[in-house]
């Protein structure tokens, strides 16, 4: 089922959501890429500051998103185009390609990995970044709450996250003879406001779930939803605590 994103819900916890992106690139030892891509840019501010870094580079944003390419055409420095990163293919050799937070999105992801690794020109670098957060409370009452009735009808094949651990990544990459570090961590974001891991998910893995139901079955799962994440995300003063697991690999091609 098709769904449209926001870039402006995303972006509501962009110092939480760019952290991950910040730690991710910091492990890429590219020195003068000449091109380099974010696949599943969203908004493309996080591209940015790979433009930012390699200031003599071409630096391209592409996501399926025409929503979020829309907002990525506003910033400088950058060029951003539509695109399925399952059947994108770049202008040429890529010397940094980064993914982040995206491949989630893509049943069977591993086995877009060849082809990905095959658009990285010699001695290029490949970076991803997914979350492995899907047992938590915050996915787990989404999926029981969209089995009940009367939601389930409605619900049945919409898109939702799926991610490997590390060392899956790993491996996969090494088979394809990448050098490769792979390491996964545990952030506990502090979020502030009104039902804010609500918030948090509505932006992202919610998203798909919420879009696909009637406005008014969507208006009680809403509520419902938002009273269980409440129950499950005590707030008791300083915030609520939201831990997020993120699983990580930077790979780099012999040169």
């Amino acid at each position: 089922m098709a769904h449209a994103w926001n870039p402006e819900q995303y972006l509501r916890f962009a110092d939480e959501r760019g952290r991950p992106f910040l730690d991710l690139t910091s492990r890429v030892g590219a020195e003068a890429p000449r091109r380099v891509v974010d696949l599943g840019a969203g908004p493309g501010t996080l591209t940015s500051l790979l433009a930012a870094r390699w200031p003599d580079a071409e630096v391209l944003a592409v996501d399926s998103s025409p929503e979020m390419v829309e907002r990525a055409l506003t910033l400088d420095g950058i060029s951003a185009e539509h695109g399925d990163l399952r059947s994108w293919e770049p202008p040429g050799p890529v010397d940094v390609l980064v993914s982040n937070a995206a491949l989630q999105w893509v049943p069977g992801h591993l086995e877009l990995l060849p082809r990905l690794v095959g658009m990285l020109a010699p001695g290029g670098w490949f970076a991803m970044q997914v979350p492995g957060n899907f047992e938590e409370p915050s996915h787990a009452i989404r999926r029981d709450l969209a089995a009940e009735a009367p939601y389930a009808p409605h619900l049945r094949g919409v898109a939702h996250p799926a991610s490997h651990d590390a060392a899956t990544y790993l491996r996969a990459l090494q088979g394809l003879g990448l050098e490769v570090d792979a390491w996964e961590t545990t952030y506990l974001h502090v979020l502030r406001g009104e039902d804010p891991v609500f918030e948090w998910v509505s932006g992202t893995g919610a998203r798909p779930t919420l879009q696909a139901l009637p406005q008014e079955l969507r208006e009680t799962f809403e509520t419902e939803f938002r009273a269980r994440l409440r129950r499950a995300y005590p707030d008791e003063g300083q915030g609520v605590v939201l831990p997020f697991r993120r699983l990580f690999a930077v790979a780099r091609t012999a040169g």
